[in-house]
């Protein structure tokens, strides 16, 4: 048998020993888990209504006041078609009046948000349905840079993942309508005692009108700012082109 020879390593060449693994390596199977674990849920529903979202598990545990306990939750889901119209139109008109045609963002609104807020004391937002959607079922309150990264994210799942109807059913399911009123089939009941179906023009703008802050304005004692903020997003409405803006979801 011939023998092996070996490979002599010269003196003078250092041994460099196995090859450091790159960063990238060691973080690609970790964005990856990561990517999976928040992709899933969105994927699941897609289909599924949702039992509860995060605004929702906060809100069942956070007392109301220093000396008051956590109210209870009124959520009850309902599908899309049992919605009225009506308040579906109100929603668009007050939230977000581009819905049908943006990717998710809305950048002309962020930026007037952003210049309104240099000389306005109480901030307000530029934020789509499908941002607010994102928001209130995966994250939670406040305006950190983590929280508007992550909820850019979602909003990107969201949109790649659903139709536009879907983002606006999901939506209008788990948007707070009043301190623990969560969706339209409770608010409809609480405030009007009547289904979803059921609400007209003016009772959907007066629930549409509370959204901006709704455990403070309240849609079964509007004040003067309330009924001047529903007239204004009744007229939406009709500048949208009533039930027609609808086809385009």
């Amino acid at each position: 048998m011939t023998p092996i020879k070996r490979i002599a390593r010269k003196k003078d060449q250092p041994y460099r020993g196995a090859p450091k693994p790159s960063p990238f390596g060691v973080l690609q199977p970790i964005a990856m888990v990561i990517f999976l674990l928040s992709a899933t849920p969105v994927l699941i529903l897609r289909w599924v209504p949702p039992p509860t979202s995060m605004f929702m598990i906060i809100d069942r545990w956070t007392p109301t006041t220093k000396t008051q306990e956590a109210h209870t939750i009124q959520y009850q889901w309902v599908p899309f078609e049992e919605i009225s119209s009506q308040l579906k139109l109100a929603v668009l008109a007050s939230e977000d009046q581009t819905f049908a045609h943006h990717l998710g963002f809305n950048f002309e609104a962020i930026e007037k948000a952003f210049e309104d807020n240099l000389t306005r004391k109480t901030p307000r937002g530029g934020s789509t349905i499908s941002q607010q959607t994102a928001k209130n079922l995966f994250l939670f309150g406040g305006r950190s840079y983590l929280r508007k990264i992550l909820e850019a994210y979602f909003t990107a799942l969201i949109e790649l993942s659903w139709p536009k109807q879907r983002i606006l059913e999901v939506y209008l399911n788990i948007a707070e309508f009043g301190p623990g009123i969560y969706g339209a089939k409770a608010a409809a009941n609480h405030f009007f005692g009547k289904n979803p179906k059921e609400l007209g023009r003016e009772e959907s703008a007066l629930l549409a009108a509370v959204l901006p802050n709704p455990k403070v304005l309240k849609a079964n004692a509007p004040s003067a700012y309330i009924l001047k903020r529903q007239q204004w997003i009744s007229r939406q409405m009709q500048h949208l082109g009533g039930k027609r803006a609808l086809d385009d979801l």
